[in-house]
């Protein structure tokens, strides 16, 4: 019964954190300009690669290549931004991508 409790749990955070629905009334939620200033101000993290999402939003991952710490974060159209993940190590890779004679 309690492996089924967390199982749901997980299954639960997940729904929501891929969920690309942004409310103000996150509390991990503010406008972009301030986000970013306080990703580089307290963490030294720059954004590293960016890619457009569900419903027109923005996805984007900061990381500073000094403290290895990054964060995702998720912008709407009107410029709140989301926070849906941070943690450490982050690296930058450097890998080619397959040719087509050697894609799977």
């Amino acid at each position: 019964m309690k492996r089924d409790f967390w199982k749901m749990t997980v299954l639960a955070i997940g729904a929501l954190m891929a969920s690309s629905t942004l409310t103000q009334a996150q509390q991990n939620c503010a406008a972009r300009d301030l986000v970013i200033e306080r990703l580089a101000s307290a963490y030294g993290e720059t954004r590293q690669s960016i890619g457009l999402a569900q419903n027109n939003t923005m996805v984007e991952v900061f990381a500073s290549t000094t403290t290895g710490s990054w964060t995702i974060t998720v912008t709407n159209a009107s410029g709140l931004t989301c926070l849906v993940a941070s943690g450490q190590a982050f690296e930058r890779l450097e890998e080619s991508l397959p040719t087509p004679a050697d894609d799977a």
